[in-house]
């Protein structure tokens, strides 16, 4: 695999090595010794999937500490752009986003730490949308910031007359600078 780090540190992009043939193809999607050499000690404890038709827009989600995630994201079908933005209050990046273009047809994965709300957008008719996580869903520590908060300035690259399909929790969301927040950049 490749792990390539982005603009902002603690994101990581991560292209696996992928072998094909005339059967299809093989390709490892996670080797924590591998993982841990480039990353570090993350204990992922959960999996989880969510399939989603074109327009869907999930995000941005987070969960506050003690039960804040770490997610290695990844998609096996279709394609979305996949955001991350940075909420360490004090950090050098905070309040910027890393978008990443995750597709089943790449296999790239993206690495998102504690500390960052995270969304996506299916830009395909469909796309199944895979993530591993170090801590369980936790709805009392769930929090989530305005997709469309001018102050990130997030890119979407909506598809032109195809309708946004959101939640009502993730519309009225608050902007970055209400937001609950308890994350620091030492973290």
């Amino acid at each position: 695999m490749t792990y390539t780090k982005t603009e902002i540190d603690g994101l990581w992009i991560i292209d696996p090595n992928v072998f094909c043939d005339s059967r299809g193809y093989f390709m490892e999607s996670y080797k924590e010794r591998e993982f841990e050499q480039h990353i570090g000690k993350i204990h992922f404890t959960q999996d989880n999937e969510s399939c989603s038709p074109q327009g869907v827009l999930r995000g941005l989600h987070y969960q506050l500490e003690p039960y804040a995630q770490s997610k290695l994201v990844r998609v096996i079908q279709g394609k979305v752009l996949d955001v991350a933005v940075d909420i360490r209050k004090d950090s050098p990046t905070y309040g910027k986003y890393v978008a990443v273009e995750l597709s089943g047809e790449s296999k790239r994965q993206f690495f998102i730490p504690k500390g960052f709300a995270h969304g996506f957008y299916v830009m395909s008719e469909s796309a199944v949308f895979i993530y591993k996580v170090d801590n369980p869903y936790t709805p009392a520590r769930e929090r989530g910031i305005r997709f469309d908060d001018p102050a990130i300035g997030v890119d979407w690259r909506i598809i032109p007359d195809c309708p946004l399909n959101t939640s009502e929790k993730d519309r009225n969301a608050p902007f970055l600078n209400e937001a609950d927040n308890n994350f620091e950049n030492n973290q």
